[in-house]
Parts: C-alpha cells; structure tokens; sequence
C-alpha cells in the first residue's frame, strides 16, 4: 500500500483531480450557457430556428458520448484538453437543453400574460422572472447533471487526456500484481463517488435553506 499511494503517486493523482474537475467546470459553465438559448429557442421560438435547435439536440441526446470525443479529438485540430471540453460541451448542452426547457414549461403561462400587460418585454420576462423560477425548479435535474459530467469525464482518458482517470491508468500500467491494480480502481472509484457525494449533499443543504427562507 506504501508503494502505491506513496508522496509522487498522490501528487500525481492530485493533479488528475485538479484538472478533472477543471474540465468539468467548464463543461458546466458553457453547457449551461448554450443549453439555455437552445431551450429558450426550442420553447419560443415557432420558426426555422427551433426546428434547427432541436436538430441538434436529438442528434446529441441519441448518439453516444464516446464518439464526439474520438471525431473531435482526431478531425479537429484543437489541443487534447480543449477537444475534451468541446466535446462534452457539445453533448451536455442537448441534455442541459432539455432540462432547461423542462423548467420553463413548469413555470405557469400566466407570468409570461401578466407580465406583458405590465409593459415588460419578452426579454426582461424571461431574464427576471421566468428563468429564475425555472432554475430553482430544475435544480435536482441539474445536479444530476453535474456529477454525470464529472464521471463523463473518464473517458477523455482514451484520446490521451491526463485527467484523474487518465493519471489512475498510467500508475496502473507501472503496477506488477492485479491487487495493486484492484487497490487503484477502489480508490479512483472512492474518489469519484465522494467528490459527487459532497457536491450532492451540498447542493441539497443550500437548497433547503433557500426554501426555508
């Protein structure tokens, strides 16, 4: 056990962790972002733009993560670590995009009347009071989300990513007995579900107190 988890070795998996959660931000940041126009446009808009939008969200939505991130890698000449986050941005903004507009539609049509009658435009109705209901309302949805990038994440470790799963398989190659190897997998495996665990419970405990307020 010395061995494996040794001072280099835990520096080294640290510096997976750090950029497997980089990754991830970023990813959730810009989906987010893109999801929302999509399903604002998917929602409101009745034009070509809609039918465009949900093109792409069903291309995304049914075809496999795995793939993007091969095409992307080889066909786009981006650094490794950019065509990681592409990639993942590209396939969470279809899903991001479907709980967004899964938010807006649990937000009752009358708001929108009201707030029309009251000299407020269609912009300031969905930037003020329309999305902030959604929002609160598709947090679980969301969250769910979050910790699904994070584990997405592992497999960016194929197209020569070091992330946490890429530096867990390298250690792994250096490894001479299958407990060594089984000891990395039950610790990459512990590391993921604690991060997610404690973004879970976080997530959860700010929810509550924002109800409570």
């Amino acid at each position: 056990m010395g061995e494996i988890f040794n001072k280099t070795n835990l520096l080294f998996l640290l510096d997976g962790i750090k950029l497997t959660l980089l990754i991830a931000i970023t990813t959730i940041i810009i989906s987010l972002i893109l999801g929302t126009i999509l399903a604002v446009l998917k929602n409101y808009d009745k034009g070509i733009i809609s039918k465009l939008a949900n093109v792409y969200i069903e291309v995304f939505r049914n075809t496999p993560l795995l793939l993007w991130i091969l095409a992307i890698r080889f066909l786009v000449p981006i650094k490794p670590i950019y065509s990681g986050i592409l990639s993942l941005s590209l396939f969470t903004t279809a899903i991001v995009a479907e709980i967004v507009r899964g938010g807006l539609r649990s937000v009752k049509t009358g708001q929108m009347e009201a707030a029309l009658s009251q000299g407020f435009s269609k912009l300031q109705i969905l930037i003020y009071i329309i999305l902030p209901q959604a929002f609160r309302n598709m947090i679980p949805a969301l969250l769910s989300q979050v910790t699904t990038i994070i584990k997405d994440t592992a497999f960016l470790w194929v197209v020569g990513i070091e992330d946490f799963t890429g530096k867990g398989m390298i250690l792994m190659g250096r490894f001479r007995t299958s407990t060594e190897v089984f000891v990395m997998f039950a610790f990459m495996a512990l590391t993921y579900f604690m991060i997610n665990f404690i973004i879970s419970f976080v997530v959860r405990a700010s929810r509550k107190s924002i109800s409570l307020a």
